[in-house]
């Protein structure tokens, strides 16, 4: 039963299982149903929407159709109003032209006695009229409007002729054979560029006063003077006037109808020939002279001194007066044209910048001496304070020469100051002079190397510029104070050879301490110590008291010697001890006191006239010198004096007291004369 009762209730599982799915069956099978029919709709909508858009497409292509002549009728009118447009363009060009040939043949027929600048406006209108014209002869009449406007300028060209004959009749100036046009304007800029030439007093108002000629005529710019005027290149300077300013638009328009036509060589050449004969003229009223190299080496050093000083004067005047005035001239003559107002001004300037250069370049390529040197470093200084005014001045391509020309005198005049430099250090050294200096003192030589140091340290920053742009690279001031260490250096090797000349070692010693005393003592003075150093002094003024110490021991070791108590011995043949004196011989004394007074006597006699010409180190080694005689003298003299003055005719002997060697030391080193008796 229980089996049956499990079988029965899987049955009942089995069928609402079974209805289930049967149910569910049916739902799916309405739901396909729906399916189908929403996309039967679909398709319905699909099909409508397509052939709506079909029947826009037709429309649209039949609409295109209907308005493409529309579109072609736009695009006609639109390039119509284009060409409208281009044609009224041209019509104003060609109108604004005719306006201009109406404009011009009125001026022209009014003539040019009322407005000559007008009329010269007019002119110049003309040829743009025959430009245009002549480059357009596609035009209609375009052959008659030519003709009309060349015949206008025909009648203007004669009617201006007749005008400047006019205007140059009422300037007084008589031109001959004017049979053309062009032969009366080269006539007329000849003779308006042809002023005379610039009197020198003329250029000298145009100087700073600092620098205008003394009352005695001579100029401020002397050799070794030019350096010391710092305000020379800040200076204000006047240009001088080299043609009326009234005169400068006639010749700039005159100039300018000259190049219109063609004519410019020939404009280059009246410019040139008369200005530049202007330039020599000024130049040589000045003082300019044209010298060679072989002018130069043949001239006394006195006048070629004086010539350089002038020369730099010159060319001072020269740069920033008369050759800035007639740049000034030519830029406004040929305004508008800048090239061939180079060319001009390059053409005119060329011979008269020559004949300043080439002094310069001949005393740069002269024989070196070591008084050159300074007038080198003037020449030198000037040509550095007038480079930017040069390379402002002859600008453009057509100056590069003269640039070049100025820049390498420049370079040389460094390069022969460095050698001469050089040549005076070896000179030093090598001075093979027998000037005998019997009294021992300051040789001359010294004395002119430190002068020339000293004289070098006036053109301090000078040297620190050439030694900045044509050195090897090193600081200017370790290569100044180089060549300077160098210099006093070679001054010491030489005086030490010359020592050696001495027969007397004492002089030999003497001669060296005042010379490298006077050497310290120049330094020390001048700025020459800022540069070799405290160092330098320092090491030298020790050399200078080992030179005392040498001299003193040298002339005064034998008569100290002479006044000791070493050597003298009593009867029994011993020596003297302590402070007894009682054993000593008195003759030996008598020796010993005479061989001092000989001794001393030659000493103060030569050494008298000996000289040490500076009053401190003179008292000083007085002092040194009495500072060991003295005290010796006196002990001598208290110890055995006695003994001496006991016997017979002691002051045979005894010839000096302590008070009298003192007296006679103090006329040491005064350079007597041999005759010259004591004090």
């Amino acid at each position: 039963t229980s089996l049956i009762d499990g079988e029965e209730k899987q049955f009942h599982q089995l069928l609402r299982f079974a209805m289930a799915v049967d149910s569910g069956m049916d739902l799916l099978s309405e739901r396909a149903v729906l399916m189908r029919e929403s996309l039967q709709k679909s398709q319905t909508i699909t099909d409508n929407v397509v052939s709506i858009l079909g029947s826009f497409d037709s429309r649209l292509s039949a609409l295109e159709s209907a308005m493409r002549p529309t579109q072609i009728r736009t695009h006609a009118i639109r390039k119509a109003h284009e060409n409208i447009d281009k044609t009224l363009k041209s019509a104003e060009v060609i109108l604004s032209q005719f306006d201009l040939l109406r404009q011009a043949e009125t001026k022209v027929l009014k003539g040019p006695h009322e407005d000559l600048e007008s009329y010269l406006e007019a002119i110049a209108q003309l040829r743009k009229v025959i430009r245009y014209f002549s480059s357009n002869k596609g035009f209609k009449n375009s052959d008659g409007v030519l003709n009309h406007a060349n015949s206008l300028l025909a009648k203007a060209q004669s009617k201006l002729e007749e005008e400047f004959k006019q205007l140059l009749v009422s300037y007084r100036f008589v031109l001959l054979y004017l049979n053309r046009f062009l032969e009366r304007i080269v006539e007329c800029l000849t003779i308006y560029m042809h002023i005379k030439a610039v009197e020198p007093d003329r250029l000298f108002d145009g100087l700073p006063n600092s620098l205008r000629p003394s009352a005695d005529g001579e100029g401020n710019g002397k050799a070794h003077g030019g350096h010391h005027n710092d305000d020379s290149e800040t200076a204000a300077y006047t240009l001088p006037v080299l043609i009326p300013s009234r005169v400068l638009p006639l010749l700039h328009d005159l100039a300018q109808q000259m190049v219109q036509a063609g004519h410019q060589q020939l404009l280059l050449q009246i410019y040139r020939e008369t200005r530049t004969f202007v330039l020599e003229e000024s130049l040589r009223k000045l003082g300019v002279e044209k010298l060679s190299k072989e002018d130069v080496q043949r001239m006394q050093w006195e006048v070629l001194e004086a010539k350089i000083g002038n020369w730099i004067h010159f060319m001072r005047i020269a740069v920033k007066l008369l050759f800035a005035g007639e740049r000034q001239v030519c830029d406004q003559i040929f305004r508008g044209f800048d090239s061939l107002s180079d060319q001009c001004f390059a053409e005119v300037t060329v011979s008269s910048v020559s004949m300043l250069l080439s002094f310069g370049d001949a005393i740069a390529r002269s024989k070196r001496s070591p008084e050159k040197l300074f007038v080198l470093l003037d020449m030198y200084e000037i040509m550095r304070e007038l480079h930017t005014e040069i390379e402002t001045i002859f600008k453009g391509k057509a100056c590069l020469e003269i640039r070049n020309s100025a820049t390498g005198l420049t370079k040389r005049l460094a390069q022969t100051a460095q050698e001469t430099f050089g040549d005076f250090e070896e000179a030093v050294e090598k001075d093979a002079t027998k000037t005998a200096v019997l009294d021992g003192t300051v040789h001359p030589l010294t004395s002119y190397v430190i002068n020339y140091v000293k004289f070098l340290f006036d053109y301090q920053a000078t040297l620190k510029q050439l030694f900045s742009e044509f050195g090897n690279g090193d600081d200017s001031n370790s290569q100044l104070a180089s060549v300077t260490m160098r210099i006093m250096q070679a001054l010491q090797n030489n005086l030490e050879g010359k020592s050696k000349q001495y027969k007397d070692q004492a002089l030999t010693h003497l001669f060296l301490m005042n010379n490298i005393h006077y050497m310290v003592r120049s330094v020390r003075r001048s700025e020459a110590k800022d540069l070799l150093g405290d160092d330098w002094v320092q090491r030298h003024r020790r050399v200078v008291q080992q030179h005392a110490n040498l001299y003193k021991r040298t002339a005064w070791t034998k008569i100290l010697q002479t006044s000791s108590a070493q050597g003298l011995t009593s009867s029994g043949g011993g020596s003297v001890e302590g402070g007894n004196s009682s054993g000593v011989s008195r003759g030996l004394l008598k020796e010993r006191f005479k061989m001092f007074n000989m001794q001393f006597d030659e000493l103060h006699q030569r050494q008298s006239q000996w000289t040490v010409p500076d009053t401190e180190l003179r008292e000083s080694l007085r002092l040194a010198v009495a500072e060991v005689l003295l005290p010796a003298y006196r002990s001598f003299l208290k110890r055995f004096g006695p003994l001496v003055e006991s016997g017979k005719n002691s002051q045979r002997y005894i010839k000096y007291t302590a008070e009298d060697l003192e007296r006679l030391l103090g006329e040491l080193f005064e350079g007597k004369s041999m005759n010259e008796p004591r004090r």
